[in-house]
């Protein structure tokens, strides 16, 4: 028998909820999901950045379910998998692609903002793995989550990253403690950690007034590849996470990061000259 490789890659019959997916990663991997074969549930914080995604979607023969939720909101999550379950009946797929970024000196750090950004991350993270969780076991057939963790979880960024680094290596946590839990129930947890990705909202950031040049030249720097990712280059991976083609993979922090992690601090990707 003759096998088509690229089947193994297919998620034809999934659903898939992406959080976060009205922009950026999110709605990259959303179309993505969409191109092999799922039908994708995605949600944002305001109905208005949600046309796209659907749009892009629905362009690839799927159906979309655009949600607005709060993922650091408990009945929000729990509403959007009853929407989920009214719609599809079902869920395989789920992508945590939330955070939020607070950037302040550590011993100046408010907490009600601490607390935002584990409640939205890692938190809220928790809980939507947990309403999968129900689902993906009662199905029989288990299911894959990822998580979009990021290089600030294994390598402190400093510059006022605190919470946002603390709250990703938390996530790295968590995708191993689920995997290791819930590889029984047939159930795959992962994680992606990109570098710098030039996202919209990124681009906005380059482009204002407040951000130094000099910090550009920091990130390169720091990337082998010498280059910032794009929103596209992670739905390889995450098609890849989601299909049959990682079955024996759980537990994995996979780098998307054109070589951050792999580059000591005090080494380079450039020659000294003389």
């Amino acid at each position: 028998m003759v096998v088509d490789p690229a089947s193994f890659f297919r998620l034809d019959g999934k659903v898939a909820l992406v959080t976060g997916g009205g922009a950026g990663i999110g709605q990259a991997i959303a179309t993505g999901f969409a191109a092999f074969g799922a039908d994708v549930a995605f949600c944002d914080l305001t109905e208005a950045s949600l046309g796209d995604t659907k749009a892009a979607v629905e362009a690839q023969g799927r159906r979309a379910l655009p949600m607005t939720g709060d993922t650091g909101n408990p009945d929000d999550i729990a509403r959007m998998f009853e929407a989920i379950d009214s719609t599809f009946g079902r869920v395989d797929i789920l992508v945590n692609n939330v955070g939020a970024t607070k950037r302040h000196r550590p011993e100046e750090h408010p907490l009600d903002e601490w607390n935002q950004v584990l409640a939205i991350g890692v938190t809220g993270a928790m809980l939507c793995a947990q309403q999968a969780f129900h689902r993906m076991t009662a199905q029989g057939d288990g299911g894959s989550i990822i998580n979009i963790s990021s290089i600030a979880g294994a390598a402190a960024l400093g510059r006022g990253n605190l919470s946002h680094s603390v709250n990703k290596g938390a996530l790295n946590m968590l995708t191993k403690e689920l995997a290791v839990e819930w590889a029984k129930h047939g159930i795959r947890v992962n994680a992606i950690l990109p570098c710098q990705v030039l996202t919209k909202g990124f681009q906005r950031w380059l482009d204002s007034p407040t951000f130094d040049p000099a910090l550009m030249d920091r990130f390169l720097s720091g990337i082998p590849m010498n280059r910032l990712a794009t929103p596209e280059e992670m739905v390889g991976p995450a098609v890849f996470l989601a299909s049959n083609a990682s079955s024996m993979v759980t537990g994995t922090l996979l780098p998307v990061d054109g070589g951050n992690l792999a580059l000591n601090a005090g080494g380079s990707h450039t020659w000294l000259t003389a």
